[in-house]
């Protein structure tokens, strides 16, 4: 063995070190708080439990909530979001169907906004549902599931202000 293979590192120490340990460490700890920053304030996760959004959404799946997607527009009709309750760690992802200033009903299932039913191309099941019109206020959004083959009365659903939508759900 002579001077110059000696003071190599082995092919094994470059792959999962690299040349310069130094540099290596630099970017672990950069891509550790990058990661943590981002997986903290920016994209939540979220699990999905119950029926309420099949099939768009599958019980026990997990997906990410945009908190910044909001930041340069509101909320628009047809968004999945999800929704801070009053508890610290349980959060609701609904369908927006009605923005501020609307009236919202049900007629068969469907959302009839402002007298018109609205077309909701995700909605696979057939529904029921009858409801009343109301009106939602200047800073209210009318949320539901896309499973409205349950029973209303085990579906939650209705208005949410703006401040509780916490952002848009991704994929």
């Amino acid at each position: 063995m002579d001077v110059e293979t000696a003071a190599q590192p082995s092919f094994l120490r470059t792959v999962f070190i690299g040349r310069n340990p130094r540099i290596t460490l630099v970017r672990i700890v950069i891509l550790v708080i990058a990661s943590f920053v981002i997986f903290r304030f920016v994209f939540l996760p979220i699990r999905v439990e119950g029926a309420s959004m099949l099939p768009t959404y599958h019980e026990r799946g997990v997906n990410f909530v945009n908190r910044l997607a909001y930041l340069f527009h509101e909320p628009r009709r047809g968004d999945v979001v999800a929704i801070r309750t009053s508890g610290i760690s349980i959060m609701y992802m609904k369908r927006i169907v009605g923005l501020p200033g609307e009236t919202v009903a049900f007629h068969n299932g469907h959302a009839v906004i402002d007298g018109r039913m609205l077309d909701e191309p995700y909605l696979r099941f057939e529904s029921f549902w009858e409801h009343e019109a109301r009106r939602l206020g200047p800073d209210e959004y009318y949320c539901v599931g896309d499973n409205r083959s349950m029973p209303q009365a085990d579906h939650t659903e209705g208005k949410a202000t703006r401040e509780r939508i916490v952002g848009k759900v991704l994929l």
